[in-house]
C-alpha cells in the first residue's frame, strides 16, 4: 500500500523551489513597478506548485511504464520501485494538473487577462509530453529548453504581468537568470544519469553532448544567472545581492568537471539546488527593495 510519505517523496519536494522562486521573482518585479497584488501572487504560487508536482508524478509514471527508471542512480521513483501502481501515479498527476488548471482559471479571472489560458494550456501540455507522449521531447534533448521557457520566462514574466500588467526589459533578464537555475538542476541530474539513459535510449542533452562537453556546458549554465543579475543591476542596483552566489556557482560548476560519476554526483545535485534557491531568493529581495 502506498503511504503518504511515499506520495510526498514522489512529489520530489527538494525540487519544488524551482516553482517557488519564479513566482517570488515575478512578484518582486511587480513590487518594483508598484503593481504587486497579493491574491494573484498566491494563486500564481499555487498554479506553479501544482504543475510542478503534476510534472514530477507524470515523469514518474511515464518513465516507469517505459522501464527507463529500472536501473536508476537517482532517487527512487514510485512506479519503478513498485511503491505505487502506474494507474495510481497517473491519476495523481492528472489530479494535480486539474488543481493547477482550476487555480489558473481563478487567477485569470482575477487578473482579467484571459489570453493566459492559452499559456496555461501549453504549460500543461509541455509538462505531460516531456516524457508522456509517443515522442517525448525530453528523450530527444529538449528538456533544458522547456525548463528555461516555462520555469524561467513564462513563470516569472507571467507572474509579473498578471499583477502589474506590464513587462520590463530587466524583468526579462531576471527571468532568464531564474530559468538558468532550473536548467542547471536538470543538467546535473542528466549528467548523473548519462550511462543509464544511454542504455535505455533516452537521448537527453547530456547524452547528446557527451560527458565532457556536458560538464563544460554545465559550468556555463551555473554562471549565467550571475551575469543576468549584473545586467539587472543597471536598472535595480540591489539585484547585485544575487551575485553572492557567484563563488558557490563557480565551485559547483568546477566540481562537476571532476572525476565524480553516478551516485557520487548526489552532493553536487544538492549543492546546485541550494545555490539555485539562494539565487532566486536574493534576486527577489534585490528587486523588491
Amino acid at each position: 500500500m502506498t503511504t503518504m510519505s511515499d506520495w510526498v517523496a514522489g512529489a520530489r519536494p527538494r525540487t519544488l523551489w524551482t516553482a517557488v522562486t519564479p513566482v517570488a521573482v515575478g512578484s518582486a518585479a511587480a513590487i518594483a513597478v508598484d503593481g504587486f497584488r497579493l491574491l494573484i501572487a498566491l494563486l500564481a504560487l499555487g498554479v506553479a506548485l501544482s504543475l510542478q508536482i503534476a510534472s514530477n508524478y507524470a515523469n514518474d509514471y511515464s518513465d516507469g511504464v517505459r522501464g527507463t527508471d529500472m536501473d536508476r542512480v537517482g532517487p527512487d521513483r514510485l512506479v519503478a520501485t513498485g511503491r505505487a501502481t502506474p494507474s495510481a501515479v497517473k491519476r495523481a498527476a492528472f489530479l494535480m494538473f486539474a488543481v493547477g488548471a482550476l487555480l489558473g482559471l481563478w487567477l485569470v479571472a482575477v487578473a482579467g487577462q484571459w489570453w493566459w489560458l492559452i499559456v496555461g494550456a501549453l504549460a500543461i501540455i509541455a509538462a505531460w509530453t516531456y516524457t508522456g507522449s509517443s515522442r517525448p521531447y525530453g528523450y530527444d534533448g529538449w528538456g533544458e529548453v522547456s525548463v528555461f521557457v516555462f520555469f524561467g520566462l513564462v513563470a516569472v514574466l507571467g507572474t509579473m504581468v498578471a499583477q502589474a500588467g506590464q513587462i520590463t526589459w530587466w524583468a526579462v533578464v531576471a527571468a532568464a537568470g531564474v530559468g538558468f537555475t532550473s536548467v542547471a538542476m536538470l543538467m546535473v541530474n542528466n549528467i548523473r544519469d548519462i550511462e543509464t539513459d544511454s542504455l535505455t535510449g533516452k537521448r537527453t542533452l547530456a547524452v547528446r553532448l557527451g560527458p565532457q562537453r556536458a560538464r563544460h556546458a554545465f559550468l556555463g549554465v551555473m554562471m549565467a544567472p550571475v551575469l543576468c543579475a549584473v545586467i539587472v543591476s543597471f536598472a535595480h542596483p540591489w539585484a547585485l545581492l544575487a551575485t553572492i552566489t557567484a563563488l558557490p556557482s563557480l565551485l559547483v560548476g568546477l566540481a562537476v568537471r571532476g572525476p565524480f560519476e553516478g551516485r557520487a554526483l548526489a552532493p553536487i545535485f544538492a549543492a546546485t539546488s541550494a545555490v539555485g534557491m539562494g539565487y532566486g531568493v536574493l534576486l527577489a529581495i534585490g528587486l523588491a527593495i
